[in-house]
């Protein structure tokens, strides 16, 4: 596969995995970037030994724990433990809202849904972070199940 073909297919689905991790439009734009830039270097070195989509979401997964590992060791303000649910949906959107209630999830849970939403299969769900397949499986109905309960304190 010729790299611009893998930008072009995968951008998106790197973009909204990166968002998942940090919820932040910029840092995920840059998170997304850098995670190109190690594919380019590293596709000579692809060697089908998994699906291309695994290969590459490993690489964003991993980027984004070392941004937020980097990140996490400068000072910064206090961010808030819960987020605030807003009473007018109207005034934020609910992918913006979803990208938030992703953020405070653990970080493998992050990357499970943040997975799960781009149609990635549970199996290769299973090879990116390591659990089987049926762990998998019940991590996605838990995180579905609170993601749910958050999506329904937010919309009363």
């Amino acid at each position: 596969m010729v790299f611009e073909e893998i930008y072009r297919d995968y951008w998106n689905k790197v973009f909204r995995i990166c968002m998942g991790y940090v919820n932040d439009h910029d840092w995920a734009r840059d998170i997304a970037q850098d995670t190109f830039i190690a594919i380019w270097k590293q596709l000579p070195n692809f060697r089908n030994e998994a699906a291309i989509g695994t290969w590459i979401f490993r690489i964003a997964s991993n980027n984004c724990l070392r941004q937020i590992e980097r990140n996490n060791k400068m000072p910064r303000a206090e961010m808030p433990e819960q987020i605030e649910y807003k009473a007018d949906p109207d005034k934020e959107s609910q992918t913006q809202f979803l990208y938030k209630c992703i953020a405070e999830l653990p970080e493998t849970d992050r990357i499970i849904i943040s997975l799960e939403l781009e149609n990635v299969k549970q199996a290769e769900i299973a090879s990116i972070v390591g659990l089987s397949e049926t762990n998998v499986r019940v991590k996605v109905f838990r995180i579905k199940e609170k993601l749910t309960k958050k999506f329904e304190k937010y919309e009363h």
